[in-house]
Parts: C-alpha cells; sequence; structure tokens
C-alpha cells in the first residue's frame, strides 16, 4: 500500500483534482471537508475517495503528508492537530510542484478570466496531437471527465491560479508551478478579500514572470494594457503576443465571424491559418482559442490539429453547461462570478438564441456568492452586465464576516437595471417567481461559483409542474 496522504478541504475542486493526481501516482488518499455538493462530490466518489467531516479521528494513525487547502484557517480541529503533532503539512500548490512537476514541462494559464476553459482547451489540443499531457484544471472538462490526469507525455497543463496559496503561505498559487510556457489571458481587479487594489495582483504576476525561464515562452494578450504594464516591469523571456484582428503589432489575431462566437478566424502574421466553427460560444471564448493556438503552435503543434482540435472541443461543465429542458424551456448553469465573465456569457447566450432565430426571452439568475461579489467592489458595473436579458433575478447575498455598509446593495443594482429586474430573499421564492413567468421557449442562465441550493433542478421540477 502506498503512502498516506489526507487532504484537508478535499471538496475544493483544486483539492478535488490534486486527489485524483496523487492516487495516481499510488498515495492512499483520504479527505476531510464541511460543505459538500457536485460535481466534486460526485468527482470523488467516483475515484474512490472516502470524504469524512473535520475530525481528530482522521489523523490517526499519522498521515505521511497532509495537505492543507487554502480555504482551511487556524482554529480548525485538524488543522490544530497537525500543528500541535508537528506532522508534515504544505499546501496543494507546493504538493503539486514538488510531487507531480518535477521533470515536467509546466504549462500555465493564468488571467483573471478564461483560466478554466484556456486550460481545458489547451489540454485538448495537446490531447489531440498525440501528445498524452498530463493536467490539473480547476473544473470538469467534457472532453477528459475530470480535471486532472498525470499523463504520459512530458507536458503538463495547469490553471494558474492568483488566489493566495494558503493559511501559511500567502504568496500566489500560480508561484508554485515553475511555468516554462505561460498564458497570460487578461488582469483585472478581483479577490478583494485578499488583494487590497490591482497593483498588488500586478505585483503577483510579476513575480510569475520573472519565474519563467528565459527558454520559454510568454503567450500575452496585447489587448490587456494591464497585462503589457506588468511586462513591461522585466521579461526575460521570448513573448508571443495575441490580439483581436486590427491589432497593429500582435502575432497571432483573432476574429468572430459569427456574433455568438460559434464561429471564426485566426491569423498569424497577418495570415489566415484556420477558419473554425465549434460548440463554443462567446466572444470572449475566441479570444481564449487564439492563445491556445499561439501556445501550441509554440509547442510544436501544427495548424491543421489545432484546427481540428478546437472545432471538436466538447467544453467544461459549469460552462453555460445545459442542465435540462422542461416544457421548452431550458435551464443553463455557469460559474461567472465577475462583471466582465457575467456580461460576456449573458452576451452571448442572447446572441445563442438570436442566432438560433430564437426571440423569447433570457431570464438570468444571479447568486452573489463569492467574497468579492458579495461586497460593493462592483457596486457600480454589475448594473452594466445585462443589457442583453430580458429578465434579471438577484438572489439577497450574504453578509458573513462583512459589516452591513460593506454587502452589495442588490436592491440598488436591480434599481439600476430597470423594472425587469428584481431581488428576492430565498431560492423558494426565485424559483416560484420564475416558474411562474417563463414561457415556452424561453432560456433561464443560472450564474453562481456554487451549488444555489439545487436551483437547477428546483427550476425544471417546478416548470414541470
Amino acid at each position: 500500500m502506498g503512502k498516506h496522504l489526507h487532504i484537508l478541504g478535499i471538496c475544493g475542486t483544486a483539492m478535488a483534482a490534486i486527489a485524483a493526481l496523487a492516487k495516481s501516482q499510488g498515495w492512499r488518499v483520504t479527505g476531510s471537508d464541511a460543505g459538500v455538493y457536485p460535481p466534486m462530490s460526485d468527482y470523488l466518489q467516483q475515484l474512490g475517495v472516502a470524504i469524512a467531516p473535520f475530525d481528530l479521528a482522521n489523523l490517526q494513525p499519522e498521515p505521511d503528508l497532509c495537505v492543507i487547502g487554502n480555504a482551511m484557517s487556524r482554529g480548525n480541529v485538524e488543522v490544530e492537530a497537525i500543528l500541535d503533532a508537528g506532522l508534515s503539512y504544505c499546501s496543494g500548490p507546493e504538493f503539486v510542484g514538488n510531487h507531480i512537476l518535477a521533470g515536467r514541462h509546466a504549462v500555465v494559464v493564468a488571467g483573471t478570466h478564461g483560466k478554466t476553459t484556456t486550460s481545458s482547451l489547451l489540454a485538448h489540443v495537446l490531447e489531440t496531437a498525440g501528445a498524452a499531457p498530463g493536467f490539473l484544471i480547476g473544473g470538469v472538462p467534457e472532453d477528459f471527465g475530470g480535471g486532472a490526469r498525470l499523463g504520459e507525455g512530458g507536458m503538463f497543463v495547469l490553471e494558474g491560479d492568483e488566489y493566495d496559496t494558503a493559511f501559511f503561505d500567502k504568496r500566489s498559487k500560480f508561484l508554485h508551478y515553475h511555468a516554462r510556457t505561460l498564458i497570460l489571458n487578461n488582469l483585472e481587479y478581483d479577490h478583494a478579500d485578499i488583494f487590497p487594489d490591482l497593483e498588488s495582483i500586478k505585483t503577483q504576476f510579476h513575480h510569475l514572470i520573472r519565474t519563467v525561464p528565459a527558454g520559454g515562452s510568454i503567450i500575452a494578450n496585447a489587448d490587456d494594457d494591464d497585462i503589457r504594464d506588468v511586462l513591461d516591469r522585466g521579461c526575460w523571456t521570448p513573448v508571443i503576443s495575441f490580439a483581436r484582428h486590427g491589432h497593429a503589432s500582435a502575432e497571432w489575431q483573432w476574429e468572430a465571424c459569427a456574433g455568438d462566437g460559434s464561429e471564426f478566424q485566426i491569423y498569424h502574421n497577418g495570415e489566415s491559418v484556420m477558419h473554425v466553427q465549434w460548440q463554443m460560444i462567446g466572444v470572449h471564448n475566441v479570444a481564449n482559442a487564439c492563445a491556445v493556438a499561439a501556445a501550441a503552435s509554440a509547442l510544436a503543434v501544427d495548424d491543421q490539429t489545432i484546427a481540428r482540435a478546437l472545432a471538436s472541443f466538447a467544453g467544461i461543465r459549469r460552462r453555460m453547461s445545459l442542465v435540462g429542458e422542461s416544457n421548452h424551456v431550458k435551464v443553463f448553469d455557469d460559474f461567472a462570478h465577475h462583471p466582465t465573465a457575467i456580461t460576456g456569457v449573458v452576451d452571448a447566450a442572447k446572441a445563442s438564441m438570436l442566432q438560433a432565430g430564437n426571440n423569447a426571452k433570457l431570464w438570468v439568475i444571479v447568486e452573489p456568492r463569492s467574497n468579492t461579489m458579495r461586497t460593493r467592489i462592483h457596486q457600480d458595473r454589475l448594473p452594466l452586465c445585462f443589457d442583453a436579458a430580458d429578465r434579471v433575478v438577484f438572489a439577497m447575498p450574504s453578509d458573513r464576516n462583512l459589516k452591513a455598509d460593506d454587502v452589495l446593495d442588490a436592491e440598488a443594482v436591480c434599481k439600476q437595471i430597470g423594472t425587469h429586474a428584481c431581488m428576492l430573499d430565498s431560492v423558494a421564492s426565485i424559483v416560484d417567481m420564475v416558474s411562474g413567468g417563463v414561457q415556452a421557449y424561453d432560456c433561464v442562465l443560472v450564474l453562481s461559483n456554487g451549488g444555489f441550493d439545487g436551483i437547477h433542478q428546483r427550476l425544471l421540477d417546478a416548470v414541470e409542474a
């Protein structure tokens, strides 16, 4: 039997993926957590990893190594026991850097938005090219059925999160991954719970750039002024730029040929090198595809293989995923929880409906759940995100660990959006209101980075009834 690895906070997306990698290496993996919901609970069950509530008994007999998730803090019963007993412990990213990536070519995707899609897409392109990559992705790519795999080839694709690593390591997670090929998609202010301003995030991104070797590659979004600012602070690695078609100097350029982003053209050094129709929607995803094309080309994948892989990409769970249909009403799920991401997915959803000849209503339901979305950081930006929506419903934000004046004023947001927007104080009231108002061929888009109390199926059941 292999060494015993115990993971605290195992139901977090990244921790569950690390559990899969560790099992593939022969570790005997156990885990503990408090909150459990799909898709990670289903994923861990399929892996055969038992999940227990936090308890001292989980540390008997003593594990060989404990991985402490970044949601853990002092005061947790297992954290305190690990420190008191002097057990060996590390963070999740540190485990990956030390135990998974040794001897591999790390391909890291970083940026505020699009990391999951871009890393999933790049892994699929490399798989199509026969490279058999490993990967660690903060979601579930449909092409692979899981967010992590050791792989057999030399390359390993990682979603590089800028969030801090653990309560005992406040560096960004991506610094542990030792990127050799780095994609910089975009850069905006986010994670208000740990970063006081955009400048502090830029500092972490520049630390990341400092770790990329001169023999590697940085694929950077030339349309993003903040990315350019970070690169201008010092860069020791060749930079390959990508941008929207018409940019003066970008080597790789993209152009959406359909309003919903379902068809696009990619150019390299001014020459059209691929025309792609795919299952994804959203102009923002076309930019992601261009970044992947540039990175894959730098990794010696030919244009024809890249185009074929882009066209066959099956997407990611919880990224504009169709949950179900009831009485001709479709319910979709998406992880978007930042104004830029929300705008992109709402615009894409409406454009896709119109392109399909569906002139029915688009309902958007928003749960302000993340530590940033629950605050007033985006109070002024949120009302601007829903121009393409016909009806907008906000769930009441939780005031957990926040002062009353710091909590997002969702009612004010809805008032600014217009009379077609409202805030309701419970999932039950949202289900009643939406199921009573939708008509045949309407689409309901649910935006949340959590389980949202099973609202998707509850909506479908209510519409059916």
